[in-house]
This record gives structure tokens, sequence and C-alpha cells, in this order.
């Protein structure tokens, strides 16, 4: 295309120079970030479509000569004038004490800068998500500890799945490989209630409560193109594929023979009524991380830190709790940043180390599957579970339900003793006034649900029936909240009371279970003691 660059001192306008840049293809290729073809969208996102033009970044088949990238550069540098026709902008004000120029919001700096732009040298760049005031931060922050707990379920979900012995058809060998596999994605389920929790660190850090309610699965997952689901899958080629899309690495180098094979495996679960996006167009988590990090340094230039950071730092999570090295008070922006990194590090990998964050050993335990099964074709590694819920999802979409009453009262069973988890968790993650020792026993009775309650269920949940429906299917964990508002409860003598109250009423449900299934019995007598532990220590 030729492209008339006018004279210096001639203004540039978008209707005559700019926009005319911009193919077709360009259009389509952008359209999930911004439309090129609008002068109100494009003057918007200048600078970020500035620094991919810059980059070679765009267009997506080749990078643009210098003089139309400065041309681009001059168009800004002159106001952004939409026709020749208008008026002249005043010279732009000086930046405000303390204010951040736009591309300084998305600098990256530090171990996370190494981590994103070293992988590769030709980082694919994200739109960048400013975030200007403390709500849009506490936004991000909650959606990101909704998407962790999420993947937290979906990740537990499938290694319950899997079966446990000989006497389900298995071999020795191949039981050892599930076993593996069942470790490597119970490591990162714990790794995802790690970043949870310091997510929740980073909320109570800047003044706001913790945030574990998210919506019940199946669901969008917000920060991906439409049509991207997270849902609970039993383990198998789809599940781990779409593990792999999720903890993708950004900015993989895809010219690397291995990175491209590596990321060929990473698929999305999309809806069926959607039409699959081009994998260019897809967001990280790593994005959504990185942006969050530039929000709290803008932030913290802006209002100050002793502004930003106004939650106490006693009330964060401890991470010697629960063996977490990582996770540590947070009181200013470099523990910020040392967290944030922490997420991205472990979920994705600093440069070639992909393979042994969770990307890399989810796309281990798919090899080894393919390898197993096709030197056994037609092996079955999990047991016959169907996702499948309680009772109908709120947002009025089509799920399969579990019909057997006796599955569904264990299947609830289980959701409350989960529900509780979190009443606990809400406690050690915002706690006011309880001493170090109550610390300590919110601590075990959150470890004992996990360990002794919520896995041994979901364990039984996957041989029982889920109706007629279904013939010859299992249920399993749901992990179905019965309403959405967040947990806490904000009074700690009540708080603890209602616990055990809940914790009692759970073990009598199980209790009258355990007379058709003995395998309940040393659940009934967890749920029992952990509700005696916080009624004796409600003081």
């Amino acid at each position: 295309m030729s492209v008339s660059i006018p004279k210096p001192g001639t203004s540039v306008s978008y209707d005559e120079h700019i926009g005319p840049l911009f193919r077709e293809k360009d259009h389509q290729s952008m359209r999930f970030a911004f439309d090129l073809w609008s002068y109100e969208d494009v003057s918007a996102n200048a600078a970020a479509i500035f620094e991919k033009l810059s980059t070679g970044a765009m267009p997506c088949d080749g990078a643009w000569p210098s003089e139309r990238v400065e041309l681009f550069r001059r168009w800004m540098d002159t106001g952004m004038r939409e026709t020749a026709s208008d008026p002249v902008p005043p010279a732009a004000a000086p930046a405000e004490p303390g204010r951040a120029s736009a591309a300084s919001v998305e600098a990256i700096e530090g171990r996370l800068s190494r981590v994103l732009d070293l992988r590769s040298e030709q980082y694919v760049r994200e739109r960048a998500i400013v975030i200007e005031h403390r709500s849009a931060l506490v936004y991000m922050l909650s959606e990101a500890a909704e998407l962790e707990h999420a993947l937290m379920c979906e990740y537990l979900f499938a290694a319950f799945s899997l079966k446990r012995s000989v006497d389900e058809g298995l071999t020795p060998v191949q039981l050892a490989a599930v076993e593996r596999w069942r470790s490597t994605i119970l490591m990162v389920a714990k790794q995802e209630m790690l970043h949870l929790a310091i997510a929740c660190n980073l909320l109570t850090s800047v003044g706001i409560g913790p945030h574990l309610s998210r919506p019940n699965l199946p669901q969008p997952a917000r920060h991906y193109p439409s049509g991207v689901r997270l849902e609970l899958l039993p383990f198998g080629e789809q599940a781990l594929r779409h593990f792999l899309f999720l903890e993708r690495p950004e900015g993989m180098d895809l010219a690397d023979a291995e990175g491209l094979a590596a990321m060929e495996n990473a698929v999305p679960v999309m809806g069926e009524e959607e039409i699959a996006p081009h994998l260019q167009e897809f967001r990280t988590v790593g994005h959504l991380y990185r942006s969050i990090e530039a929000g709290f340094r803008y932030l913290a230039e802006k209002m100050g830190e002793e502004n930003l950071f106004l939650g106490p730092v006693g009330s964060q999570t401890r991470g010697e709790l629960f063996g977490w090295k990582e996770l540590g008070p947070i009181s200013g922006t470099d523990d910020a940043v040392r967290a944030i990194e922490a997420i991205v590090e472990m979920g994705e990998g600093a440069r070639g180390d992909w393979r042994n964050a969770h990307f890399g050993r989810f796309l281990s335990v798919l090899n080894e599957y393919l390898q197993v099964r096709q030197n056994a074709p037609g092996l079955e590694v999990t047991r016959p579970v169907l996702p499948v819920l309680v009772r109908p999802p709120e947002t009025g979409g089509e799920a399969d339900l579990i019909t057997d009453p006796a599955t569904a009262r264990v299947a609830d069973l289980c959701n409350v003793a989960y529900e509780m988890l979190l009443h606990v968790f809400y406690r050690l993650m915002s706690h006011i006034d309880e001493s170090a020792d109550q610390i300590g026993i919110l601590a075990d009775v959150a470890v004992g649900l996990m360990t002794d309650v919520i896995g041994p269920l979901a364990d039984i949940l996957s041989t029982m029936p889920v109706g007629p429906e279904h013939p010859g299917r299992t249920a399993g964990v749901t992990f179905e909240l019965f309403y959405q508002p967040d947990y806490l409860l904000p009074h700690r003598k009540a708080a603890w009371l209602v616990g055990a109250e809940l914790l009692t009423d759970a073990a009598a449900t199980a209790q009258i279970e355990m007379q058709r299934d003995r395998r309940l019995e040393p659940i009934v007598t967890a749920l029992r003691s952990q509700a005696k532990a916080l009624r004796e220590n409600a003081v």
C-alpha cells in the first residue's frame, strides 16, 4: 500500500493519514483488543499500539517501515487529531507530581521483568490493563483470586477422578504412573491455593477483605476471550490440554521447536456456540498479574505507599502455617512485587524453566499419558466420573444433575465441608483478635477438612452412581457454593461457634449416611473432632 508521508510541520490526522494505514487483515486480527478503524479506540490506546508497532509485534505479518512508525508517533505528539480541520490542541501539560506516564504504567521491573521479557527475544506483548485507582486494583485482584480458586477446583476434580488400585483394572506399572500423575496435579492444586492466599494477602494489604467467593462451575473465564470455559473435567487428554492452555507461558518463543511443539498441546475448552479464536488473541494468567503489578507500582507512586498499603500486616495469612515460604507479609510495593513474581514464576517459569513450572509439569503428564495409552489401547485410568451438580445452576444453563438420593446427600455433605473450609480460611486471612494459639487451631481445622473430610468424600463420590439416567457413570465432587456472598463472619467468638455448629450438623448427616456406607465412619470422627476444637476454643 502506498502511503503519503506529510512533510515536517504538516498536521497529521487520523482520517487522512493514520486510519488508512490499517488493512482489513490488521483490523480483524486486533479486534480482540481494539478497533483500528475507530478513531476513539485508536486514540484511547495509542500508547499500546505505538509500542506494538515500534517493536514489530504489529502487524502480525511483518513490521511497518520506520517512516510509518514515525508517522504514528508524530500523530501522537501533535495531539492525535481526528481530522485536519481539528483545532491545534494545547501543549501537553507537565505531569502531576508523583503521577506516572501511560508508558510507565506498563513498565515491569526486576525479576518479574526477566521472567516475562527475557523468556523470548520475540516476546508477545499483550494489551495493557491500566489500573489507576484503588477500586480497579481491588477488582483485578478479586478476579485473580476467583481465577486461582476455580483452577484449584479444576485440578482437584481431575486428580480425584483417577483410579486408585490394581483392583480397578490397572497393572502395577500403570498404577505407579497414575500415582505420579495424581501427585503432580495435587501439587499444582496446592500451589493454586497458595496463589489464592497471596491474592487475598494483597487485598488485605490495601485495606480490603480477602475474596474467596466465586461463581459455580462451569463458567466463562473472564480473562480469556468469549467462549473459553472453566469447568470440571475428569483426568484425560482433553483436561490436560485444557490445563496447558490455562497455564501456558506468556510470550513463549514459538520459533523454538520444543516451544512450538509444547504450545500445540494447549487447547482451551470452548462453548459449543462459539467459534474458536486464534491463539494469539488469548491473554494469559501472566498478563493479568503483570498488569496488577504495574497497578501497584503506579498507585504507590501516585498515592504514596503509606496511603496505598492501609491494611494491617498482622491480619494477613502466615505462610509458615502451611509450609509456604512464598507467603510473606505484604506492607509495601517491594513485598507486593515479590509476591506476584512468585505466582508468575511458579505457574509459568522463567525463560528455559517452563518445563519445571505448571505448564511443563502438565506437559510431562500429557506425554506420559499418551504413551501409556499407545502401549495399552483402550486403557481407562479414571473411574467413570461424570461432571455433575446437585442442583441446577443459577445461570439457567444446562447441567447433568445427580438424581440418586444417597449420592446427592454425600455430594452436599462434601459441599458443606467445602463451605466450612472457606469460613475457616476467611478467619485465617482476616483475623483481628485471634491469639497465636487460635490461629494454629484454625490452620489445623483447615488442613483436617481438606485431608480428612473433603478428599475422602471426593474419593467415595467417584464410586457412587449419578442416577438411572446415566447408567454406569459415577459422580465426583461438585464444589458447589450455596450462595455467592463472601463467607466472612466478622465477630470472632460468633464465627467460631457458628463454625462448630455447621460441623456438628455435618457430622450428624454423615452419621446417618454411615449406616448405609461404613466408609463414612472416619469422616464422622473427623467432623466431630474439628467441631470440638472450634467450640472449646471460642473464648
